[in-house]
């Protein structure tokens, strides 16, 4: 039987990670839906490659993919996306700090949604009690607050890394690196919907952050500008199909 969820996980350099996180997203999923996790490894140069290979030994519904080099974050999700076979997909970061204990209720707000909505709908979570440092905690609440305005996307948390959508619309998003931190925004220019469920976030147990508050600042705002453009240039047709 194919899954109907895939859940995908991008990770660089997160070795110590995998196998915690592996077994709390069968402990979370297991029993409430049919499910495969995808593992994107993007150009990792230090234990994660082999942690993988042992870890399929031990979870038969994990698939890894490789990047030979490393592509970013929004690639990385992008391309376990492409093979993942669930037609809903739920993205997870690889760090741990995202819950998995929280994909099940992301999973029942979306089957709850009218059968016309839930094709262009996206369940976000909202880190509403952030376990960051105090300065990553005021940067992104003051990103967070500049984008929404800006963006109207109505999203308090448009960073968070769990998310729950369907397949086909993620694949009819534009595709640019960083696009992770803008999928409130893109969804709603395709003609979607997006609601928000609150999530548990937790302090990072193990290994180094990838991401330092300077450095997604000044990315940010270059994105922030050309999501705009995208915006302003928006078409939805409404379709009228005549067999």
């Amino acid at each position: 039987m194919p899954p109907e969820l895939s859940v995908v996980v991008p990770v660089k350099n997160e070795a110590e990670n995998i196998l915690p996180l592996l077994g709390e997203i069968h402990m979370a999923l297991q029993g409430k839906v049919v499910f495969e996790v995808v593992y994107v490894d993007d150009g990792s140069d230090d234990a994660t490659p082999a942690t993988l290979d042992e870890a399929r030994l031990i979870h038969p519904r994990l698939h890894v993919i490789r990047h030979q080099g490393s592509c970013g974050q929004s690639q990385a999700v992008a391309t376990g996306v492409k093979h993942a076979r669930g037609s809903l997909i739920a993205t997870l970061d690889g760090d741990g700090q995202n819950d998995p204990a929280d994909l099940p209720a992301l999973l029942e707000r979306w089957r709850a949604a009218p059968d016309s909505v839930r094709p262009g709908l996206m369940i976000t979570g909202w880190r509403a009690n952030r376990r960051d440092n105090e300065v990553r905690r005021l940067s992104s609440k003051i990103a967070n607050t500049v984008r929404s305005k800006l963006l109207n996307d109505g999203s308090p948390d448009s960073g968070s890394g769990i998310k729950l959508l369907p397949r086909a619309l993620f694949l009819d998003l534009p595709r640019f690196n960083h696009m992770h931190r803008f999928m409130a925004a893109l969804v709603i220019r395709a003609g979607g919907s997006v609601q928000t469920v609150k999530v548990n976030h937790r302090p990072r147990e193990r290994g180094v952050s990838k991401y330092g508050v300077w450095n997604r600042l000044w990315v940010g705002i270059v994105d922030l500008f050309g999501v705009m453009w995208l915006n302003r240039r928006a078409s939805n047709p409404v379709v009228e199909i005549r067999d």
